[in-house]
């Protein structure tokens, strides 16, 4: 790990000037359990790390009947699973961080970090960059890509978006507020993800010296939500593919729905197919089945991962079905 100047504001804007580096080589600090690994190999070498721990009003889970849900960026994830309010009327949120399968994770990992974390791709986190290429080709597309994106994967960017949370807050429609030099400003949580066309474009729409300060989830009480994972072991570990479903519900009848999968894509994907074919119907396992299949429509499968069609078609129809209380 290369030295750096360590940096502990109190006060948000005190962090926005702290990262305003030249040349933008700072980073920020949550959890850091992503972002020390990130160093120790040397992946990222910021001149200067800034600790967002201290600041209390990044913090927190409050509820309001008509506002809705919001989440500290540095809330932990057993403060989640902890609110009653949120295992009430957004279980899809409980699910995704119960998937985090490590009790040292959720004691010191953050909805915000999990948001930020940048992509799991192994030629990412070699050195290789987003894009991984060399010599002018595509290390993925000529190497091994299993765990690489099925959607969105037409440009130059394979990688998936490694957000256990992100999946659930859009189909929730959540929305995020950033914190910069020029004040805040709010974008749905959906905008806040892209995919890189280029060499040195991120993932996400932070700038180098803007903080990710909080997450303002609408109220679900008439909102059937869910979230369900396809992963390898049920130990510490990424999913291979994930789905999260909410669905505004007319008595039994299905008002409109939102239909997001994790990690197949380089952003979270939603999947419109899907979404329309649940409107104004009932939820039934054949609806569910019919629905899966329409969520994969269009995928594009790399040489190696084919196996993520049928995974993602499967947690959709999970998710589904769990949303409805029909899990088989």
């Amino acid at each position: 790990m290369q030295a750096f100047e360590y940096v502990n504001p109190t006060t948000v804007n005190d962090a926005v000037k702290a990262l305003a580096v030249e040349g933008g080589s700072a980073a920020a600090l949550a959890g850091g359990t992503d972002l020390v690994g990130l160093m120790k190999d040397l992946v990222e070498t910021p001149k200067r790390v800034v600790n967002l721990k201290s600041i209390k009003e990044l913090q927190g889970i409050t509820y309001d009947g008509k506002k809705g849900l919001r989440i500290g960026a540095m809330a932990t994830l057993d403060e989640l699973l902890q609110n009653a309010k949120v295992k009430q009327e957004y279980p899809s949120l409980v699910q995704a961080a119960d998937g985090v399968r490590s009790p040292q994770i959720h004691s010191v990992g953050t909805v915000g970090g999990d948001l930020c974390q940048r992509p799991r791709c192994w030629y990412y986190r070699s050195g290789y960059g987003l894009l991984a290429m060399q010599n002018g080709k595509s290390m993925v597309t000529e190497g091994d890509n299993r765990y690489h994106a099925i959607f969105g994967n037409a440009g130059p960017a394979y990688f998936v978006n490694p957000s256990s949370f992100a999946p659930a807050l859009i189909a929730l429609g959540a929305k995020v507020r950033i914190v910069g030099p020029q004040g805040s400003r709010e974008i749905p949580l959906a905008e806040f993800f892209r995919t890189p066309a280029a060499a040195g474009e991120k993932e996400n729409a932070l700038a180098p010296n803007e903080i990710l300060a909080e997450i303002l989830v609408p109220p679900a009480a008439r909102v059937r939500n869910a979230t369900y994972e396809v992963r390898q072991k049920e130990a510490l570990d990424w999913p291979l593919s994930a789905a999260a479903v909410a669905l505004e519900m007319d008595g039994k009848t299905v008002k409109s729905a939102r239909v997001v999968l994790g990690h197949v894509a380089p952003v979270p994907w939603a999947a419109k197919d899907a979404e329309a074919l649940l409107a104004g119907k009932t939820v039934t396992e054949a609806l569910a089945d019919q629905v899966g299949e329409a969520a994969v429509k269009g995928a594009k499968p790399l040489s190696r991962n084919g196996y993520k069609v049928r995974l993602a078609r499967v947690a959709v129809k999970r998710a589904i079905l769990r949303a409805a209380g029909m899990e088989v």
